[in-house]
């Protein structure tokens, strides 16, 4: 099951997050902001062409290399341990479904779409894939925390 279950989600959420970015491409103007859900997030459609907070913009190349290194490791590690903890796999899988949901974006546009932004905090407006990378990355942390603590009781 989760040789097949797993695989099957994280193509799963790459859908959620293209279709999500299609939609807001159709329907909502380059830099216009639309309330989705009153003072606690907006649908804000920008481009980025950098990574969190616009940092390295214009730097495709950098992110291509990282995203192909990072995808590669989370793949092979997903595969070693696919027999492993249940949330290490998990986080695994949103670590691969968010990389290469931006990657998508960076391969064919040249940029990331993004249209979420939280009214009550100043942050930068994101993705469904970078709420997948977000996630996945803390929960992988967590999950490597947990087993390596477990490791040192014996």
């Amino acid at each position: 099951m989760r040789k097949i279950g797993f695989p099957l989600w994280i193509v799963c959420l790459i859908i959620m997050d293209q279709w999500v970015k299609a939609w807001t491409v159709a329907n909502i103007a380059l830099n216009e902001q639309r309330t989705f859900i009153p003072k606690i997030v907006n649908l804000y459609y920008l481009r980025n062409y950098g990574a969190a907070f616009s940092i390295l913009q214009h730097q495709q190349w950098f992110f291509t290399l990282v995203t192909l290194i990072v995808i590669t490791a989370a793949v092979w590690y997903f595969i070693k341990h696919i027999k492993g903890s249940l949330w290490t796999l998990w986080s695994l899988s949103l670590v691969i479904a968010g990389g290469i949901g931006n990657f998508i974006d960076r391969l064919r546009l040249g940029y990331v779409v993004d249209m979420f932004h939280l009214d009550f905090i100043d942050f930068p407006v994101f993705n469904v894939a970078d709420i997948c990378l977000t996630v996945g990355v803390a929960v992988l942390f967590i999950s490597i925390m947990k087993e390596e603590n477990n490791g040192n009781k014996s």
